[in-house]
Parts: C-alpha cells; sequence; structure tokens
C-alpha cells in the first residue's frame, strides 16, 4: 500500500481511493470556490466589470463554477482557449493577447458565434483585420504602463491616437478602450510597492484616455493583474479587472503578500523514487516538466525556490520548511534533514505547492481533487 506520509490528514482516505501512481496535480475545489466568490465580491463592491482570465486554470469544469457566481464575460491568452471556452457556451470573450495575424481565418470563425475582443498594439494587425475580417468584433489597444513586456508604451501617446484614428476608420472594428497588464507588481518588494504601482497604472491610462478620447466617447480602462486585484482597496477609473491566478494563487503570490499559504488551492502530489542519505537529499518524481522552472525567493537569505512541501496535518507548511531546491526534466531534489530521511521513504507521495500555478498546470493538463474528481484542462 501506498503510504502518503505528506498528504494525511483530511486528505488521506480520499487521496488513497485515487490510486495515484505518478505526478498528479492535486485540487482543493473548496479553496478554489472561496477565492472565486471572495474576487467576484470585490469587483462587485467596486462596481467593476469582472472579466477573469481562464488561462490560470484553463478548464470547463471549473470555469463552470465562474457561471455559477453570475459571470459572463471572460477573459484567454490564445484563439485556441477561446475556441475551447466557446464550445462550452462562453460568448463574450476577449483575447488579452496581441493578435497573431497568422490566425485570422481562425479569429474569424469564432467572431460568428461569439462577441469577441481583440487586442492590437500595431498598423499591420489593423490591415490584416480590415483586409480578412468578415464579422465585427471589438479591440482594445494594449498599452505599457511599466512591466516593458509588450504593448505601446504609455507616453508614446501620438503614436497611440493615431492607431485609435486607423481602427476608428475600420468598418469591422470597434475600438473598446485601453487594456494593461501591470505584470511589474510580480517584482515588487512589498505590498505598498503593489499598490504604488496600482495607482500608478491607474493614472497613466486615465491621462492618456484624457488626451485621446473624443467628446462624448466612452473608453474602457481594463487592468489585469492579480497581486494590484488581490490588494487594492481604490479602482476609481478602473472599469474592468482581469486577474486569473487568484484562482489558485502559489508561492509567488503568497511571497508578494497578495494571499497566504491557506489560499492556495493547488499542490503537486510527487511520488519518493531515491533517498540520498550522505547529502541530506530525497529525489521525487517531479520536475521542470510538472512544476516548470518558475521560482519564487524565500526570505532574506534571498534562495530561489521551485516549491515548498505540504506537511502530514494537511494543506500547510511545516516549521521545518522544505523546498524544493533544484529540477531537472524529471526529476526533483529536496534538501531534508535527518529527521525527515528517516521519515520518507521510496514510494511515499509529497504535497509540493507550486511556485507558480498557472505554468504548472499548464504543464500538468488536469486536475484531482481530494474526493478524486478529475478535471478537464485544455492542455491536457
Amino acid at each position: 500500500m501506498i503510504s502518503y506520509i505528506c498528504l494525511v490528514g483530511w486528505f488521506t482516505v480520499q487521496t488513497m481511493t485515487m490510486n495515484m501512481t505518478r505526478p498528479t496535480l492535486l485540487l482543493d475545489s473548496y479553496q478554489c470556490r472561496r477565492n472565486l466568490s471572495h474576487m467576484v465580491s470585490k469587483a462587485r463592491q467596486h462596481n467593476l466589470v469582472f472579466r477573469p482570465h481562464f488561462k490560470t486554470h484553463q478548464s470547463v469544469k471549473i470555469g463552470r463554477w465562474f457561471r455559477e457566481e453570475g459571470i459572463e464575460k471572460i477573459t484567454v491568452s490564445s484563439v485556441e482557449m477561446a475556441q475551447y471556452f466557446a464550445r462550452d457556451g462562453w460568448r463574450d470573450i476577449t483575447i488579452a493577447f496581441p493578435l497573431n495575424i497568422n490566425e485570422i481565418s481562425s479569429v474569424n470563425e469564432l467572431a460568428g458565434g461569439v462577441d469577441l475582443h481583440l487586442t492590437v498594439l500595431n498598423k499591420e494587425s489593423v490591415e490584416a483585420l480590415n483586409h480578412s475580417l468578415q464579422h465585427s468584433v471589438g479591440v482594445f489597444i494594449k498599452i505599457d504602463t511599466g512591466a516593458k513586456r509588450t504593448g505601446i508604451p504609455y507616453h508614446q501617446t501620438e503614436e497611440i491616437a493615431g492607431l485609435k484614428q486607423q481602427i476608428e476608420r475600420s468598418p469591422v472594428l470597434h475600438l473598446e478602450g485601453l487594456l494593461t497588464h501591470a505584470g511589474h507588481t510580480y517584482k515588487a518588494g512589498s505590498r505598498d510597492e503593489i499598490i504604488q504601482i496600482h495607482k500608478e497604472t491607474r493614472d497613466r491610462l486615465v491621462r492618456l484616455r484624457q488626451h485621446i478620447q473624443r467628446e462624448g466617447e466612452e473608453l474602457l480602462i481594463s487592468v489585469g493583474d492579480t497581486p494590484s486585484s488581490a490588494l487594492a482597496e481604490e479602482f476609481e477609473n478602473i472599469d474592468e479587472i482581469r486577474p486569473g491566478n487568484f484562482i489558485f494563487y502559489d508561492l509567488q503570490q503568497y511571497h508578494l503578500n497578495a494571499c497566504s499559504i491557506n489560499d492556495i488551492a493547488v499542490a503537486l502530489a510527487c511520488p519518493v523514487v531515491a533517498r540520498h542519505k550522505e547529502r541530506g537529499q530525497i529525489i521525487v518524481y517531479g520536475g521542470a516538466v510538472h512544476l516548470s522552472k518558475d521560482t519564487f525567493l524565500e526570505g532574506s537569505s534571498r534562495v530561489y525556490g521551485y516549491g515548498v512541501i505540504i506537511n502530514e496535518k494537511g494543506w500547510i507548511v511545516p516549521e521545518e520548511k522544505i523546498i524544493v531546491s533544484g529540477l531537472s526534466q524529471e526529476h526533483g531534489i529536496l534538501n531534508v534533514s535527518p529527521y525527515m530521511l528517516k521519515r520518507i521513504v521510496i514510494g511515499d507521495f509529497i504535497g509540493i505547492l507550486p511556485a507558480h500555478s498557472c505554468l504548472t498546470a499548464n504543464m500538468m493538463g488536469g486536475y484531482a481533487d481530494v474526493e478524486g474528481n478529475v478535471y478537464d484542462h485544455l492542455s491536457g
């Protein structure tokens, strides 16, 4: 019989019925729903359009929980993802990734069945849409407010105004507004810095809107990062939020103070395959192809880690924190004390909270909850 040394407690009986043999991404469905309800309530409290990003979970089954909360508008990160959720009846979809003009035929087909919103940031995309689209779509102009990933820099107002005019001349495009992702909140050093980035992002977009908006025209401001959505309490002049990671959270969000450890709703269950007493390490079947190589920084020591072990008391981190310190393609390396070396045996399943739940979920391509229910994933 498999021993579940680090997954016992309220977890044990259910997980033993799952007959796990390989790395499995476990889902705390109760906590997911709590995270969802909290964010829905917050959006309603601030009179915001809540258009959650589904790239974190990429699951039809989990997506239906959002419907139960009254959500009708969603965000995705690819045409394929939009098609996946459109097949389940979602009819108001924003693709918050710059248009790939090589997929215009698929975009056109999708636009024939849903209320589709695209993201553009160059004249070439607008020209391609004008030339090929047969169905009208909404478009957002992607603005870089400081993350420096993509988008037109917020201060290039003349370029943005020129793109706006090009869109307005189009027979098939309707300008919705300005869209950004303040991804630099993920690099913040404190809660106060996240709030400062949030305010700075809002103020830059508001000033830009004032500069390019005609009298009587309404342009939406859409923002999308989880740290700001989780921590900010002032959303004046923001129309829409698009967080995604909040449904699961992870160690990156925890170390940003965007959530508590108890809010993290996914854990990777990994079999122990080797013990090396001479160097104080155990090896699990759970590497970069399962966890990804995204990291978090642990404490003042600035130690990088790929995950943290949960203990036998349930979905919590023990006092003796065990960090996944190394990964190769299939191997995870854990440095442990002599005490833990004695306790952990070959064949045990170790529960690991991931550094970045979005990538872990994408790598794993599916979930099982603690009752043994299986959940779909687009990549599965």
